[in-house]
């Protein structure tokens, strides 16, 4: 029998470790600061339930073969006793999470060849701890290789398009573009409606042309009408969707500006690349929180 923990159960790990809880071939640990009893998963076909095993605390756990890390980017910190207690020489770590920066943020306390850069784009909520709302399927992309291949198998029985793919760098670019973009919501804290404003949707289309030109620095593909692609998505979406950035700053939590808006900054500065859009939503964002 295979077996998983997965750390940080908000709404994407939540919604994973909902999936992967259908599963009678799997052991499941989902490891939590605040106990609950079950899973809820609000789905556009129903609602689906699970029963793992929950954890809060990582003393007695043993290694795993797999560790799924969906924490934010703030939170890496709080990850590593779990890791140090989950994590063997054989253990595959998949880290699940916004940005480009999957496999820098565990440098140096996991291999590298046991790493899992993934990508999730699916809109999942959480209304409550251990309730979760996932208001499409979308994607998974994963990079190619047998790792990859494996992870992808872990979630084969749900209606979620997971697959590999031998560009990760231009994937995760792009799913980048539509995550600075959502920086919008959380500076108007407005949802995903704002979009139909005007002087707010060009504000969108700055930042991500910032992202495109820096990804293409970095050696991804991307087209030159992503911006409106971006735009045209949270137009068609639901007016009152919620993107973790605006839920952060609601809820008074920190933002992973960063690892959303900060990078394209940084790494923009290092290729000689002006990113006033994103600096500046970065600042504003950073001093509305102080």
């Amino acid at each position: 029998m295979t077996t998983i923990a997965l750390i940080g159960p908000g709404a994407i790990g939540g919604t994973l470790a909902t999936w992967l809880g259908q599963r009678d071939d799997l052991d499941l640990t989902v490891c939590v600061r605040t106990p609950v009893e079950r899973l809820v998963l609000e789905t556009p076909d129903g609602e689906v339930i699970a029963t793992p095993r929950f954890a809060t605390s990582p003393e007695g756990l043993a290694p795993v073969d797999w560790v799924l890390v969906a924490t934010k980017a703030y939170d890496d910190v709080a990850a590593a006793p779990w890791l140090k207690a989950l994590v063997g020489p054989q253990t595959r770590v998949a880290v699940i999470r916004n940005g480009v920066e999957h496999r820098e943020a565990f440098a140096g306390r996991v291999a590298d060849e046991n790493l899992v850069p993934v990508i999730v784009d699916f809109p999942a909520e959480r209304p409550a701890p251990g309730v979760f709302r996932q208001r499409r399927y979308g994607w998974i992309r994963v990079e190619e290789g047998a790792a990859g291949e494996a992870f992808a198998a872990l979630f084969a029985h749900t209606p979620i398009d997971v697959a590999t793919t031998d560009d990760f760098v231009s994937v995760a670019w792009r799913k980048l573009a539509l995550n600075a973009a959502g920086a919008v919501n959380a500076m108007t804290l407005k949802p995903s409606g704002v979009a139909h404003d005007e002087g707010a949707a060009s504000v969108m289309k700055a930042l991500v042309a910032e992202c495109v030109a820096v990804g293409r620095a970095q050696g991804a593909i991307l087209p030159d009408d992503l911006g409106d692609q971006v735009v045209d998505g949270y137009r068609q979406g639901p007016p009152d969707m919620v993107n973790s950035l605006l839920a952060d700053r609601q809820s008074g939590r920190p933002m992973e500006l960063d690892a959303r808006n900060g990078v394209i900054a940084r790494r923009g500065a290092a290729h000689g690349i002006p990113t006033p859009a994103n600096s500046m939503i970065v600042a504003l964002l950073n001093a509305a929180a102080g």
